[in-house]
């Protein structure tokens, strides 16, 4: 396309003109807005036909009729295969979150337990995210708690370690796990490497199913120790047996017809869609979790489930059988992609019959259920968001809302946090931390380190997305005075955003939150931060006010504030510590993990290499005169 042309051309009108050049070859599309923002991503069987339908003036839904008019430039990808596609397609709608596609909201992985083969003695423990490291996996947990006890309750069945392989290398005696009968402590030759090799196979053949055999022969052990009068192996085996006991519990529905699959069933009212799930691995329910895919609301309940489906899976391993409550448009296809990405087979199967059938009526049971626990809540958030509309004199409700707070230690580690909040409440899969950085900013100066985090917040979001997108702020509530506030405001002006009222016209409403000043006896000013004192708000262009004590709108923003404040605690906190346990190692120049790992098995501790003259240090494997010398006079500077 010439440079006039891609000026000029827009909607349906450049659609029609990349047409002429597109193949009739399998492949992803992406339309791009006025800011380059990315409207939508989808795939194609052939570019040219599926794109030409979008040249076309009439035919289109509302929301493809608006997309279309706001397209402003489109990309290709030619794939090999139409399962090729929809696997990028997936994957590009996770990564980018188009607009006008349905989105998986929650789309982090789910826990599993991984027992890791990458080690003479396999460690057992918890695992997220992609599936890389070689052993064996048992999940995916529908909770965190639910993996938790699962893997505490191996333990004690098969008493597998759980510590790190640095841990279990520096052992000199075994750890508290091995007194309270969680770990056979391999690690100071309490079992030899084949009695723990026996241990993990048993795990391993419960973990496929053989819960049955595995019990067996435990069973057969104990008896046969009762016989020869080793009453303490008895009790251990015994012990084991009622662990693998507590594992194989009913956990709600267990149909005996189903060993592995996931179930996924889609029910839609209200413009909202919700997908209950449930997971099945080895004969066990592992439990359930609904989610709300974020889609327009002229999407059917089958579409909203064929996008949510692939994009479940992308990164994580589907099990043989996927049940679904209804017939997909590309079912087959998304089939042959998971098994594809599995590298075995996958069904995708809507059953209509049967104890199958009863767990999908099950499922779609509790999508509805859900869902209506949803709309109420929506509708006491949009009765909310009115009348928060109304207290600031809004031009409209605000649709997402961002509290900043900041914390530190004496001056020192200061942190900020943003959190955040959507039409549907906190929104924690987007909450922030910011580590203060500026050398400039003296310690303990909140006004500059509230202009340090707004600059970093808005200068990247200036650059990454256009204004009114989604995850552009309606409304930021600041925890301070005049002092943050004034600082705040001054961040965002110097990146080009408006402050104001008209959030409709494309203003950023700004409002910080104090505990109101009382006078003492004497007449002198004190801040009241005791519970009873009252809030006051700050708004530029407005005198401070204060809100009725029993209003809906005062007790929202005194959660927003509470909610920063919890989540920076925690966040200066968890640096604290990390600053606390850091080893003095990681501090010199030229000691990598391998170095230090020589340096740390050699000396015992960091201790130990920091009492080591020069001459003992380059002792260690790869410890060269010169890392030497830098490594002695780190903890010996000056002398």
């Amino acid at each position: 396309m010439s440079e006039t042309a891609e000026r000029t051309l827009k909607g349906h009108e450049l659609i029609a003109d990349e047409v002429r050049r597109l193949p009739q070859r399998p492949g992803v599309y992406r339309m791009f807005g006025e800011g380059g923002e990315v409207l939508y991503v989808g795939k194609a069987k052939s570019l040219k036909n599926r794109v030409s339908n979008y040249a076309t003036l009439n035919g289109h839904s509302n929301r493809i009729a608006r997309m279309i008019a706001e397209t402003r430039a489109m990309e290709f990808v030619v794939t090999d295969s139409e399962t090729e596609a929809l696997l990028l397609e997936a994957n590009l709608i996770k990564s980018l979150r188009p607009r006008y596609n349905v989105l998986l909201r929650d789309d982090k992985s789910f826990s599993s337990i991984l027992i890791a083969k990458d080690h003479a003695f396999p460690q057992i423990l918890k695992h997220r995210g992609r599936q890389k490291r070689p052993g064996e996996y048992f999940g995916p947990f529908a909770s965190a708690n639910a993996v938790n006890q699962g893997l505490t309750t191996l333990q004690k069945a098969f008493l597998l370690r759980s510590c790190t392989d640095s841990v279990f290398e520096n052992r000199e005696r075994p750890c508290l796990l091995y007194q309270i009968k969680r770990c056979a402590a391999p690690c100071t030759g309490v079992v030899s490497e084949a009695e723990y090799a026996d241990l993990v196979s048993e795990a391993i053949t419960f973990l496929r199913g053989g819960s049955k055999a595995v019990q067996a022969e435990l069973s057969a052990g104990m008896e046969k120790a009762a016989e020869e009068l080793d009453f303490e192996g008895a009790a251990r085996l015994r012990d084991r047996i009622r662990a693998l006991a507590l594992l194989q519990e009913s956990q709600g529905i267990n149909p005996g017809s189903v060993e592995e699959a996931d179930v996924f069933a889609a029910y839609a009212d209200g413009g909202q869609t919700c997908i209950q799930a449930f997971f099945f691995r080895a004969g066990q329910n592992l439990g359930s979790k609904a989610f709300f895919p974020k889609a327009d609301k002229e999407e059917t309940a089958a579409a909203v489930l064929q996008s949510f489906i692939a994009q479940f899976y992308d990164g994580q391993m589907p099990p043989r059988t996927v049940f679904i409550s209804e017939d997909i448009e590309d079912q087959a296809l998304l089939a042959d992609a998971l098994s594809v990405s599995a590298d075995r087979r996958v069904e995708i199967l809507t059953p209509q019959r049967g104890e199958k059938r009863a767990l999908v009526k099950h499922a779609l049971m509790n999508a509805r259920e859900a869902l209506g626990r949803r709309l109420a809540d929506t509708a006491s958030q949009k009765k909310l968001m009115a009348a928060l509309c109304e207290t600031l004199e809004l031009t409209g409700p605000p649709s997402r809302v961002e509290c900043y707070d900041n914390s530190h230690l004496g001056g020192t580690q200061m942190v900020g946090a943003m959190i955040v909040s959507g039409e549907e409440g906190f929104e924690k899969q987007k909450y922030r931390k910011f580590n203060i950085k500026s050398e400039e900013i003296a310690p303990g100066d909140d006004f500059g380190a509230m202009r340090e985090v707004l600059t970093r917040r808005f200068s990247r979001l200036v650059k990454e997305s256009a204004p009114g997108q989604d995850d552009w702020p309606s409304l930021i509530v600041i925890d301070g005075g005049l002092g943050q506030l004034s600082a705040a405001k001054s961040a965002m002006e110097d990146q080009g955003i408006r402050v104001g009222p008209d959030i409709e016209g494309g203003e950023i409403m700004l409002l910080s939150i104090a505990k109101a000043r009382r006078e003492n006896t004497r007449g002198e000013r004190l801040a009241d931060r005791s519970a009873s004192a009252i809030d006051q708000f700050f708004a530029p262009g407005r005198q401070p006010f204060m809100l009725p004590p029993r209003s809906p709108v005062l007790y929202y923003l005194q959660r927003l504030r509470d909610e920063a404040h919890r989540f920076v605690i925690g966040a200066q906190r968890a640096k604290r510590t990390k600053q606390m346990v850091q080893n003095p190692l990681d501090a010199i120049e030229g000691v990598g993990a391998s170095r230090k790992k020589a340096l740390l098995h050699h000396f015992g501790s960091a201790k130990g290499v920091s009492r080591a003259k020069a001459a003992d240090l380059m002792a260690v494997e790869g410890i060269s005169e010169s890392l030497a010398e830098r490594i002695y006079d780190h903890f010996h500077p000056g002398g």
